[in-house]
């Protein structure tokens, strides 16, 4: 990207964890101009104050809007579940996500980065870190996450149409704000007693704070010297066990360790069982889902490359993003998350 101008980056989702987070790293870099796409401006960050786009991604037309006169696209927008809900998948957030990347190339974008997951590749049955161009593999199981690896494949496949791919592979969200995902689902089911530790907890888990997720996509936005397609890691400074993770969450949220342990392949079909379960069961998510049971496997994804061709180094812990993120939650209450986007 060349610094002899301002580049004019479309944030998407910008009035969420993610969004917020992005326009909060843009605003600190005066290379930058950012569009914030987003249904209600007045959940923006505080501090932003340039252009919005207001509008639901879902709309045809608003998405042909979106793309005009914009250099760089940042695709923090989604919809999102942790367990079933394929069709939806599929309509809210699959189809959008192509469709937008199909536009961004029809309007001369330069650039697109993909908000991604490193779940997207496969589990790791050795316990090797994973490299930032892995395999992909569909779980079969998780919707949201295969849609997630088919997105991958096709900005891959049409990375020599003019526009520049990228994929951040994210690790698992932590910092105050964030209300889906590993940390918010935990705290209230560790209250019933119920939750074991998966695999004696000994399996790593890829913490990527919430200021240190911004900046990962305000520096993909202007890093130069990009091939067609990238992908990158972008995780936190180490990779602590699940243990280490839960016993911290658990004593300073004050609720009560796992008192037992089971494999994982119990814990899948465990967490099938409550799927099955979910419509007949009291409350409007599943207590347990494979998805949470993959998020739990060896995830060791170091950032190397992304510290190579973007500059990109965490900076915040996992353990004070982790007590941010708890006090943050205590002061909602510890509320149950419903394990889905509205």
């Amino acid at each position: 990207m060349s610094k002899q101008h301002r580049t004019r980056v479309l944030v998407t989702g910008a009035s969420g964890f993610l969004g917020g987070n992005i326009l909060r790293a843009m605003a600190v870099d005066p290379q930058l101009e950012c569009v914030a796409a987003c249904r209600n401006p007045e959940k923006l960050p505080a501090p932003f104050r340039q252009a919005a786009r207001v509008g639901d991604l879902q709309d045809a037309r608003y998405r042909r809007d979106l793309v005009q006169d914009i250099d760089v696209i940042c695709h923090a927008g989604t919809w999102a579940s942790m367990w079933g809900h394929r069709t939806l998948e599929h309509d809210r957030f699959y189809e959008p996500a192509r469709d937008l990347v199909e536009l961004a190339i029809g309007h001369g974008v330069k650039r697109f980065v993909m908000a991604s997951t490193v779940a997207i590749g496969a589990v790791s049955s050795d316990g090797k870190p994973h490299d930032d161009s892995s395999p992909t593999a569909h779980t079969g199981f998780w919707p949201h996450l295969d849609y997630l690896v088919d997105l991958d494949g096709y900005m891959r496949d049409n990375s020599r149409r003019g526009m520049q791919m990228v994929t951040l592979r994210l690790g698992h969200f932590i910092g105050a704000g964030n209300r889906l995902g590993i940390l918010p689902a935990l705290v209230p089911r560790l209250k019933t007693f119920l939750v074991p530790w998966l695999g004696r907890g000994r399996k790593h888990l890829p913490l990527v704070a919430d200021s240190d997720l911004g900046r990962a996509f305000a520096l993909a936005a202007v890093a130069e010297g990009l091939g067609d397609y990238e992908s990158f890691n972008i995780c936190g400074q180490d990779f602590p066990a699940l243990r280490e993770v839960v016993t911290r969450l658990a004593r300073r949220a004050g609720v009560p360790e796992p008192l037992y342990s089971v494999p994982y392949p119990a814990g899948y079909a465990f967490g099938w069982l409550m799927e099955m379960l979910g419509p007949v069961l009291p409350g409007s998510s599943p207590f347990l889902t494979r998805s949470i049971v993959h998020l739990c496997e060896d995830w060791i994804c170091p950032s190397d490359y992304a510290r190579e061709k973007l500059g990109y180094v965490a900076q915040k812990s996992w353990q004070q993003a982790l007590d941010e993120h708890l006090a943050d939650l205590r002061q909602a209450g510890f509320p149950w998350p419903v394990l889905r986007q509205p």
